[in-house]
């Protein structure tokens, strides 16, 4: 993007760097410019990032380089886009590197904000798929049973072996469970299994009797939390 720049304004924003007020100064100057080109210029080099206003400029250049330069969470940024942007694959890779990083995180969150990303511009939906195949994990927060499942129906067209080697990495694990810990999780899931997929009720299953079977629990425990397991399905 920075190749776009004619620079006119360079030599203007930096006589105003040496301000203690400089930033306002350059919303009060730059923000709602006539000239496209000191939008995007500003937009480029707003000390604190981009605002809400210039993600949302009438000139996709601009609300491109705001929407890169911004620190609004990714749902926000979305919104405010312009349409042109999401529309047109000769604009939309100008935002590529960015909206990667931004999948990257929605992944490793519970997916309740990635759902209403990808409802907003499922033209994503491939990038998304990426990163959570491929993109390096930053945190251990879990994914909830219910967004999984409302992702899942999204990808269904996509959905493989690696697609579900990915998803059950975010999936709850029971090895470090003890045996109350395992009955109440289990518990929970029996009680909202309507809404969640087939395929992580399997998995659930799966992973339980692999536990049980190599718990030192007495028969009767067992059998109880067999019985659980036997209600996923």
């Amino acid at each position: 993007m920075e190749e776009l720049f004619n620079l006119t304004y360079k030599d203007e924003v930096e006589l105003l760097k040496d301000e203690e007020d400089f930033e306002s100064l350059g919303d009060e100057k730059y923000l709602n410019h006539e000239d496209m080109e000191a939008r995007l210029y500003w937009a480029f080099c707003r000390p604190n990032g981009s605002r809400e206003e210039q993600i949302a400029d009438k000139e996709p250049l601009v609300s491109i380089m705001a929407f890169n330069h911004s620190k609004l969470p990714a749902l926000k940024r979305f919104q405010l886009l312009h349409n042109d942007v999401i529309q047109n694959d000769n604009l939309r890779v100008k935002i590529r590197n960015r909206t990667r990083m931004l999948f990257r995180s929605l992944v490793d969150d519970d997916f309740t904000e990635l759902n209403k990303v990808l409802d907003l511009v499922p033209v994503f939906l491939p990038v998304a798929i990426d990163q959570l195949k491929t993109g390096r994990k930053w945190n251990d927060i879990v994914a909830d049973e219910i967004e999984a499942t409302k992702f899942l129906e999204k990808a269904k067209e996509f959905i493989d072996d690696s697609l579900l080697e990915a998803l059950y990495f975010k999936l709850q694990s029971f090895e470090e469970f003890d045996h109350s810990e395992l009955k109440e999780y289990l518990e929970k899931i029996i009680g909202i299994k309507e809404s969640v997929h087939k395929i992580i009720l399997d998995y659930y299953q799966e992973k339980a009797m692999e536990w049980i079977e190599d718990c030192g629990l007495h028969i009767l425990q067992k059998k109880g939390l067999e019985k659980l397991v036997g209600k996923l399905g």
